[in-house]
């Protein structure tokens, strides 16, 4: 009987590649064709609904019963014409994935039906929210909740072989008032960095009237053959092989890296981007990772709201599409030990609706001191806020990853490039003049700042933070991440140092200093108070983690401990001052963030019991058994003890990799029974990371070996040379 490995290698190898057609040959033509966009609102809208819509999009305004009515029907006639049939509240919960729950258009009416699409339904509905994770605000006798329209977040019809349907961003909050999901406490954060950072643009352009947050997320990925995937009930269950050793080779090459792109792989990422592109997704870059079937794409810069819904989107259509070519997409942090995980790089900016890029430094001083402001603000509010930024990130997934030379340690810092941290020295150490002009394009000691060019900064991978010309690249965040949370809290952080900021600016120049002698006075202090947080070198390096401790820098390796900044007192304090979230909010998220930590580790030992005690054991003893009849039909022979030694030691030595295996699991699970026990969520996250966790390496080390020991074609588990290198 043919083992799954062996039908899964031979349905891997034997893969065609479908064919792949676009809607057309210039992306132009087809981008956004499923978006019901500001083009499709002014054709499908009268005069003066379009105009309302619009302002509600760009400053928040309410729009009205009437009106939502036209707006509900505008959307129902467009999604018709596309063939949609259903229309769905899309959201996105703090599970971690999104949600939808779909209804049809079609209502009875008299002796026929009609399609109908109301106003309410548009601007909201009523999921089960003690069914989704809520960290104890709602319970199952107090299950109501709401979904309401989010209209800054265009609808859009999802495509399926079987049909369509008409996808509404919308927020999810309870029946009480608190947010159950990662967009309402992200849109408060925008709204706040927005008010801070106009207040404080008011010192240098007064036409300054809004400021959005950008941000362009680029996506780390692996793809495995789906029958390889489904052999392996590790992968299935918790997106990562929890057993394997690594392949002879793996990435040490450095061959894979912005290498040609394998065929197939290259009809699935045509594939997946056009429907993405439908979608109005703007994806501009695909390219080979350096890990072996490691693949990332990237969208053009977009406003945060957006650009995060485009993502999670992205995420759906990269899944659902990889199917029809036979894929699996892996978005695990660290699927494969002993080469590279994944990220989902952040790359965030400010920019003003007088097109300015507040963190583009320009040719004139009045633009490098707004410049200098933004940059140093931004400095500042990481220094004050690296255990909560530290917390944002954090996951049990990403904690495989972070300082795994190959991605940012867990110590927040921000690099800034030669160039621009020689500039804040020499202004941390100038002196002002008090006997300048207002504006004056020279004052004493401190130097002109030279236009910083796009690529005046070297890349620093092993930096959380770094300045990269033009933008500040968060690159701790996890592939699996919704990137809602960190950038909740990035706005949000430099939202409340810009308006601490404007206070220390006004103190000043109401005791009479010139505005720019007030602005660089508080600036100067500014970066000698944040300065610990910069740093240029090596993030992998034990000197660094020696240095960081010096400075007083956090280095919070784990997740349930990284998330007690979530429940301190200065970030109640931080939240309530922006109105991001409420304390209860806050300790209700701390709750569902460590339930979720100790529940996929619950799944994770039990999937090492599972497949240790069920495939690998059996096998390992079938094999063993073989070996043993094979020695004892040599000691029959009569042979030497000499020619006896060699399979008698390879007989003693999986003995002894089995009896440990065994035993650990045993110890493991015993373990588990007695974290499972603790009624304290956050102490049964810590026993889990701590007790059963601390299993996972001894167990998972001794099976390796025991891989490399036993026949191949017994092994029960596709190998990592096997899904690593796709054909």
């Amino acid at each position: 009987m043919k083992s799954l490995r062996t039908i899964a290698l031979k349905e891997a190898q034997t893969r065609e590649i479908p064919e792949v057609k676009a809607p057309s040959s210039k992306i132009s033509e087809f981008y956004g064709s499923n978006v019901f966009d500001k083009k499709k609102m002014k054709e499908y809208l009268s005069k003066d609904v379009f105009e309302k819509l619009i302002s509600s999009i760009n400053q928040g305004e309410l729009i009205n019963h009437d009106d939502a009515n036209q707006i509900a029907a505008a959307m129902k006639s467009w999604a018709m014409s596309k063939g949609a049939t259903h229309y769905t509240h899309w959201f996105q919960p703090l599970t971690g994935t999104t949600a939808e729950k779909h209804d049809s258009f079609f209502e009875p009416s008299g002796d026929g039906a009609i399609e109908k699409f109301a106003g309410s339904a548009l601007v909201q509905q009523e999921p089960d929210a003690s069914s989704f994770p809520n960290g104890g605000i709602r319970n199952t006798f107090e299950a109501r909740g709401y979904t309401a329209w989010d209209p800054s977040s265009p609808a859009f019809i999802m495509e399926n072989p079987a049909g369509k349907t008409l996808c509404i961003p919308t927020v999810f909050v309870a029946y009480t008032g608190e947010a159950l999901d990662y967009k309402a406490p992200l849109l408060k954060a925008l709204s706040a960095i927005d008010k801070a950072a106009v207040e404080v643009c008011q010192y240098f352009d007064k036409a300054v009237s809004k400021v959005n947050a950008s941000l362009g997320i680029e996506q780390e990925y692996f793809l495995v053959d789906l029958a390889l995937f489904n052999a392996r009930p590790d992968l299935v269950l918790t997106g990562r092989a929890l057993f394997g050793h690594m392949s002879a080779k793996g990435q040490q090459l450095e061959d894979h890296y912005f290498g040609s792109i394998p065929e197939r792989v290259f009809a699935y990422m045509v594939d997946f981007e056009n429907e993405a592109i439908k979608l109005g997704i703007p994806l501009k870059t695909r390219h080979n990772e350096v890990a072996p079937s490691q693949f990332e794409c990237a969208p053009i810069y977009e406003e945060i709201n957006l650009a995060i819904d485009h993502n999670q989107l992205l995420m759906d259509v990269m899944e659902k599409v990889a199917r029809r070519h036979n894929f699996k997409v892996l978005l695990h942090e660290k699927p494969y030990a002993g080469i590279n995980g994944s990220g989902k790089h952040n790359n965030w900016s400010l920019i003003t609706d007088t097109g300015k890029n507040l963190l583009a430094p320009g040719k004139t001083p009045k633009n490098n001191l707004m410049f200098l402001t933004f940059f140093v603000n931004t400095i500042k509010a990481v220094h004050e806020h690296a255990d909560l930024l530290r917390a944002s990130i954090a996951s049990v997934s990403n904690d495989h990853r972070l300082g795994a030379n190959e991605a940012p340690p867990a110590i927040i810092s921000i690099f800034l490039g030669q160039q621009l941290d020689e500039i804040l020295d020499e202004i941390e150490h100038s002196r002002l003049s008090k006997k300048l002009k207002e504006d004056n394009s020279l004052w004493l000691g401190i130097p002109k700042i030279p236009q910083i060019l796009l690529d005046n900064t070297d890349r620093n991978r092993t930096s959380p933070f770094a300045f990269t010309g033009n933008k500040f690249e968060l690159r701790a965040v996890g592939s699996t991440a919704n990137s809602s949370a960190p950038m909740t809290v990035l706005n949000a952080i430099v939202a409340d140092q810009l308006t601490k900021f404007k206070v220390d600016v006004d103190k000043l120049i109401k005791k009479g200093d010139k505005k720019d002698v007030a602005l660089m006075t508080v600036l100067k202090r500014y970066i000698k108070e944040s300065k610990a947080i910069r740093f240029e070198g090596n993030g992998y390096s034990d000197e660094w983690a020696q240095e960081a401790e010096k400075r007083g820098l956090s280095n919070i390796k784990t997740t349930p401990k990284a998330l007690d900044a979530y429940v301190s007192e200065k970030t109640t304090e931080l939240f309530a001052k922006t109105n991001v979230f409420s304390k209860r909010e806050l300790h209700a998220r701390h709750e569902i963030l460590l339930e979720n930590f100790y529940k996929k580790l619950q799944i994770e030992a039990r999937v090492f019991g599972d497949v240790t005690n069920s495939q690998i054991i059996p096998a390992v003893i079938a094999y063993q058994n073989t070996l043993i009849e094979n020695a004892k039909g040599l000691k029959e022979l009569g042979l030497s003890k000499e020619t006896l030694a060699t399979p008698l030691a390879i007989i003693d030595k999986i003995s002894n990799h089995l009896s440990i295996v065994k035993t650990s699991v045993d110890t493991m699970l015993e373990d588990r029974k007695e974290v499972n026990k603790i009624e304290d969520t956050r102490e049964k996250a810590i026993g889990y990371d701590e007790k059963v966790k601390s299993h996972f390496d001894t167990i998972r080390y001794h099976v390796d070996k025991l891989e490399q020991i036993v026949d191949d074609s017994v092994w029960p588990l596709p190998k990592f040379r096997e899904l690593l290198f796709l054909k």
